[in-house]
């Protein structure tokens, strides 16, 4: 807001000191001519020349007008107006107000608000068909066409130039406008765009990072709680342990690479999104939890697309994680299925008596119906007699050409 003041006064200081500059201008030139061609000059009948000194004078009330050209041009064509009178009392207007009358025509037409612009060029126009009638009554038609020769070279030109570059400068500001606002939309996109990655990637980090800590965290509680562990289980439940810990830093090191402004200097090498390929380490982990799994995959290999693929696994995972928290050491029976154009994920977990509710913030299944929804899909979860079940149906596009 600061900067913007100083650029504004400025701005406005600019503009001061070139319309001082073109007062002293228009001063100077105009007594250049006044005494080296004195009779460039409009007479009104047979009065003689008046004294130097006077008509350099009311130029320089005219030249004070041009002080205000840009800022009040209206004033500024007022103090030029009422220079031009003094001289038409004289019946001797030099060429050089006529030329200051002209600039600060052109600016209150070009300057001003559009009402004032017509209203500038409609009382230029009366002046100029009351100057005319006026010609026609006392000296006839001859001087009236010579009136309205002189006064149009000397108004209407300055008033359409004013009016054309006016049009031009309305259509540049409404073609800038346009940009902006297209900018404006463009950045209100990335916005979203970006809001939407960072949704994403919080998801990702609950469903991929929470998941593993989790399995990490009940495995440690599992070792802690045995008397007397068997060092085979206790060499096994520690390579799950640091299998899921490998895998957490590798998700965490994936995301922060996506979170930077660019990828200069980053040797690491980026992970490949999860899928069910991965399912085989999936499990083995969860049965270092305590869980025991039994696995039906009647999948007949069909081409599953990558968001697919990854959603399933984040399903899968989410669900097993869910599992090992609420009912530790019960049976799970996970079923995989592709038919009539759907991937169909089926995992059922005995309730526990006495196991702690599924408490929490709720976000696990929130996002796994979202993880669904993404590609189109559907998820159940809920009790179903003495099992919990979780139930997704993802579509499966049938391959380009493939009979339907």
């Amino acid at each position: 807001m600061f900067n913007g003041r100083v650029m504004a006064l400025l701005s406005t200081g600019r503009a001061r000191l070139d319309d001082a500059l073109h007062a002293v201008g228009y001063f100077v030139v105009g007594a250049l001519l006044h005494v080296v061609v004195p009779d460039v000059a409009i007479r009104i009948g047979a009065a003689p020349e008046p004294p130097t000194w006077v008509l350099l004078g009311l130029l320089a009330v005219a030249a004070l007008g041009e002080t205000q050209r840009r800022v009040r041009p209206v004033l500024g064509l007022g103090i030029a107006c009422a220079a031009l009178l003094g001289t038409v009392l004289l019946a001797f207007v030099p060429l050089a107000i006529m030329l200051v009358l002209g600039d600060l025509l052109y600016c209150s037409v070009l300057h001003t608000s559009r009402r004032v612009s017509w209203a500038v060029a409609g009382t230029a126009a009366t002046v100029a068909g009351g100057a005319a009638l006026l010609s026609l009554v006392a000296e006839g038609g001859r001087a009236a066409v010579l009136t309205i020769l002189n006064l149009g070279l000397v108004l209407a030109v300055p008033i359409l130039w004013g009016r054309e570059v006016r049009l031009h400068s309305e259509q540049a500001a409404a073609v800038r406008e346009r940009a902006e606002q297209a900018a404006r939309m463009a950045e209100l996109d990335r916005a979203a765009a970006v809001a939407a990655e960072r949704a994403r990637m919080a998801r990702d980090l609950h469903d991929v990072i929470a998941g593993q800590l989790s399995g990490i965290a009940i495995q440690s509680e599992a070792v802690l709680t045995l008397p007397d562990a068997d060092p085979a289980m206790l060499r096994r439940v520690l390579t799950s342990v640091r299998r899921d810990s490998v895998a957490s830093l590798a998700e965490m090191r994936t995301m922060i690479g996506l979170l930077r402004a660019d990828g200069a200097g980053d040797a690491d090498p980026r992970t490949a999104p999860a899928g069910l390929d991965r399912l085989d380490a999936l499990l083995e982990s969860a049965r270092g939890t305590g869980l025991r799994i039994d696995v039906t995959d009647a999948r007949t290999g069909a081409t599953v697309p990558a968001a697919v693929d990854l959603a399933a696994y984040r399903i899968v995972q989410e669900s097993l994680t869910n599992a090992a928290k609420h009912a530790p050491g019960s049976r799970v029976h996970l079923r995989l299925d592709d038919r009539d154009g759907e991937l169909v994920i089926e995992l059922d977990n005995d309730l526990v008596p006495g196991a702690p509710p599924a408490g929490g913030t709720g976000t696990g299944l929130l996002g796994l119906r979202e993880r669904a929804d993404a590609v189109g899909g559907t998820v159940s979860a809920g009790p179903d007699g003495a099992h919990w079940r979780v139930r997704a149906q993802l579509p499966v596009p049938a391959p380009a050409g493939a009979p339907r």
